[in-house]
């Protein structure tokens, strides 16, 4: 009885010191803070879109556009992602690319889609974008590798126009720590799993491309830029192990030949 009331002390005493604790925060300038923050990144995203499209040539194909759409519009619905926040750019570019970039802008080059031997492999590397989105893992980047007060800047207009394709270049050229470029490849299986999509073909890219082909060589950069690759691919297929996986292709054969068909031409 006595260590009844003893551990019943101790449960009491426990909450009202977590209750005095919480007490002490200003959940105000907390929440101000965040508010900042989420203000930043919508003004980094678009400072860093403008710039970047400045250089590229955008595909304003609407069939390419809607069949990518289709892809990304099940990894969102059947993932609980608010689909307007994830914003689809496609730049007719040979080389085999797809990075994020701040307040959910997406950037995936046709040179991706063209390397990719069906739809679940570009389903795999477009969810791996959208966990780093969805992960935060942008703006964690850029505030470790950059500086809050540097980005801050930029969002006022303090930097020129270097300071931020420099950036974009971080962002587009370079890899997330190790740790992050495994919690974005498990969560794209889940997204995956949960859209119905085969997640395997994802560790099939990584596998093909960390083949060194020579045909593909000159065009590499989404996988230079994440090393590992082959031990992704194993850790990915034995995650895949541990899912039910049950597959319903998004696109039909046709639509997703089509797809390439018009990117060829």
């Amino acid at each position: 009885m006595k260590r009844v009331i003893v551990q019943g002390i101790f449960i009491i005493a426990s909450f009202f010191i977590t209750w005095f604790a919480l007490q002490q925060i200003d959940w105000v300038k907390v929440l101000k803070i965040k508010q900042a923050t989420q203000k930043t990144e919508e003004k980094l995203g678009e400072i860093f879109w403008e710039t970047f499209k400045k250089s590229e040539k955008l595909i304003k194909n609407q069939t390419v556009k809607n069949t990518v759409d289709s892809i990304v519009t099940r990894i969102c619905t059947e993932n609980d992602i608010d689909r307007d926040f994830i914003k689809i750019h496609i730049v007719d570019k040979d080389e085999i690319n797809a990075f994020a970039l701040p307040s959910g802008h997406l950037v995936i080059f046709s040179g991706l889609i063209l390397a990719s031997d069906n739809q679940e492999e570009l389903s795999g590397v477009i969810c791996h974008e959208i966990a780093h989105i969805e992960l935060n893992h942008v703006m964690k980047k850029l505030v470790k590798e950059i500086g809050l007060s540097v980005l801050i800047s930029i969002t006022t207009g303090n930097n020129n126009g270097e300071a931020i394709k420099g950036v974009i270049k971080l962002l587009s050229s370079s890899a997330f720590d190790r740790s992050l470029e495994r919690e974005a490849d498990l969560k794209a299986v889940d997204f995956l799993v949960n859209a119905r999509i085969d997640p395997e073909p994802f560790a099939d890219f990584l596998y093909k491309l960390a083949d060194n082909n020579p045909e593909m060589m000159k065009y590499l950069s989404w996988i230079s830029t994440h090393p590992e690759s082959k031990e992704r691919a194993e850790e990915i297929i034995e995650y895949c192990k541990t899912k039910e996986i049950v597959s319903n292709p998004v696109l039909a054969q046709q639509t997703w030949d089509n797809l390439l068909e018009e990117l060829k031409d």
